[in-house]
């Protein structure tokens, strides 16, 4: 069959390779395994109900879980092959947002997964004068359950289904997703299922993963990136096994999966972690750690192992795939910009790290590092995938065209039309050029956000993202801010990775009571300093950092200093931390 929609997708997998193990959760404490033929059925079930509350083409549905579970992909499907359309909420917003964009997206209903966030939404029914009911996937005392819903679409007539979906239009929306964005109020992007299904068959057939091979989920199923991923691995008919971040650990071993994406910062962690191991070793092991180390900081996508480097890899580097269950053929990290060593330490310890790069707006892939000979480049984002145009416009900014290209911002022409040209050409806001390898292919590589370029007080440029990801290469640094915005020099104010600054600190003899008082202990100060005397040799005079602030809590999306996709909110950060910012400037 020929996929068109988000929902043929699935009747994709059951035709040409049902599994056993479509999409699997922890329930109670043991794995829940839903096949092929049972997700259609639960699908089936929730389109069949929901028709009966009323729920019609067109409508919105808003759907909020905590973390990633089978139910999201029910409600998904249910409600996609009914012609009415998914809104995906972040489970971090606040309830100030939750009630704007139920408002302004007409929400008929919101499906939550737990009482946490029930407690968010159930006040905001008197608020949002379109939205009927809150309904959880867990059992909240005093809510109704998703289940009432599955059981008055049970025993249906399924024709009913069909009759529908077979109206609906690839072109037609799909879903509505509010990026979180990192100023204003959030922009809801319409996604038909063309734009996605274009993205699906598209990566689909680049990527290392063949039916029956496991697949491990953890990103937000409402960011397009993990959504598009998920739907790619039910058409290679993989095994999606879902898991939190809290228990990613265990998971990685237990479920042992050949593929997944992930986040930059998650990468990073995973090396303090490997890193730190490393130091706790003595004697010759610890020698043998590093002397591998130091290897895989030389490694180059496609290099072809020496003597020495197949010995590192028995002795160090096998161990480090084992702890992601010892079967990876690739790995996606998206989202952010992802630190050079991240990529180049992983890849060399034959755990391969592709980066890719897109938005919301572009369902979301536009280019992306292949696992092909040549077809990656350490320091890039990748080639265009096939049917998308790139070029760079005479500012720097990077233009897109291509079917994934977002239809609009809902109810917004005039934010549509500063973005979309009409013929297609849509203003990703960021910069960047066009680099070439040594196979002579060519590759996008970012330099900046264009609305993030600091301009000092003597009129010069900086792009903050460069710096700020050299900065993360350094286990000791867990994150960072570069500011300067009028003013005569670049500056940052840093986060400790305090788990390593901690056991440092212990070796040194540094006592503390709070981090407040090891922050600003002398010693570190001079360590932090050192550490961005070998950093800014990579940059420009105008851009080195001349002077920071380290700081003691960390930078969350529930404190307000991240998105929920974890990028920077400057403005928040800038203001948050103006005393901070100012008495960098004032010492």
């Amino acid at each position: 069959m020929e996929v068109k929609r988000l929902f043929d997708v699935l009747h994709y997998q059951k035709e040409n390779h049902p599994q056993q193990v479509a999409i699997a959760t922890i329930k109670d404490g043991n794995w829940w395994k839903v096949s092929t033929d049972e997700l259609i059925s639960m699908s089936n079930n929730m389109s069949l109900g929901l028709l009966k509350l009323g729920i019609q083409k067109g409508d919105k549905v808003a759907v909020v879980t905590t973390a990633n579970r089978t139910e999201w992909n029910v409600c998904d499907q249910g409600i996609g092959q009914i012609g009415a359309i998914n809104v995906p909420l972040y489970p971090t917003i606040s309830e100030k947002d939750y009630e704007y964009i139920l408002n302004h997206a007409e929400a008929k209903i919101c499906i939550v997964s737990d009482a946490k966030l029930f407690e968010k939404v159930k006040n905001l029914v008197a608020s949002v004068p379109s939205l009927q009911e809150v309904y959880t996937f867990d059992q909240v005392e005093g809510a109704h359950n998703y289940e009432e819903i599955m059981k008055l679409g049970e025993g249906g007539d399924e024709a009913q289904i069909k009759a529908i979906s077979n109206t609906i239009d690839p072109n037609a929306l799909a879903t509505l997703i509010y990026t979180s964005g990192t100023t204003g109020t959030p922009k809801g992007v319409m996604l038909s299922h063309h734009n996605i299904v274009s993205n699906v068959l598209t990566v689909r057939a680049e990527l290392p993963l063949e039916a029956g091979q496991t697949a491990l989920s953890f990103l937000p199923l409402c960011h397009i990136f993990e959504r598009m991923v998920i739907y790619t691995y039910l058409h290679a008919g993989a095994n999606v096994y879902y898991s939190d971040i809290d228990t990613l650990k265990d998971k990685l071993g237990t479920v042992r999966p050949h593929f997944f994406t992930t986040v930059p910062r998650l990468l990073e962690k995973v090396y303090e972690g490997i890193v730190n191991k490393g130091l706790a070793l003595t004697g010759i092991k610890k020698k043998l750690f590093f002397w591998a180390l130091e290897l895989a900081d030389k490694y180059d996508y496609d290099q072809k192992p020496s003597f020495s480097f197949k010995i590192a890899d028995k002795l160090i580097f096998s161990k480090w795939r084992e702890g992601l269950g010892g079967r990876i053929l690739g790995i996606v990290t998206g989202s952010a910009a992802c630190p050079l060593k991240m990529a180049r330490v992983f890849s060399a310890a034959g755990i391969p790290i592709r980066e890719g790069y897109g938005l919301t707006e572009t369902s979301p892939v536009l280019t992306f590092n292949r696992f092909v000979e040549g077809g990656a480049m350490l320091g890039t984002v990748g080639m265009p995938i096939k049917d998308v145009e790139i070029k760079i416009a005479e500012d720097g900014e990077i233009l897109a065209k291509g079917p994934n290209i977002m239809m609009g911002y809902y109810k917004e022409p005039e934010k549509t039309r500063e973005v979309l040209t009409e013929d297609g050409w849509f203003s990703t806001g960021d910069v960047g050029t066009f680099v070439t390898n040594n196979a002579g292919n060519k590759f996008l590589k970012i330099t900046d956000r264009k609305k993030e370029l600091l301009k000092t007080s003597g009129g010069k440029y900086v792009a903050p993202a460069p710096i700020e990801s050299k900065c993360r290469e350094n286990f000791f640094i867990e994150q960072i801010m570069v500011v300067g915005e009028s003013k005569k020099f670049v500056s940052a104010v840093m986060v400790p990775a305090f788990p390593v600054l901690e056991q440092w600190a212990a070796e040194n003899g540094i006592t503390f009571t709070y981090r407040s008082d090891l922050v600003a202990n002398p010693k570190v100060v001079a360590k932090y300093q050192s550490i961005i005397d070998e950093i800014n040799p990579n940059f420009s005079h105008i851009e080195q950092i001349k002077k920071f602030k380290l700081l003691v809590n960390e930078w969350t999306p529930e404190s307000g200093e991240l998105t929920p996709t974890m990028k920077l909110k400057r403005k928040v950060i800038n203001e948050k931390y103006s005393k901070e910012i100012e008495s960098i400037y004032n010492d």
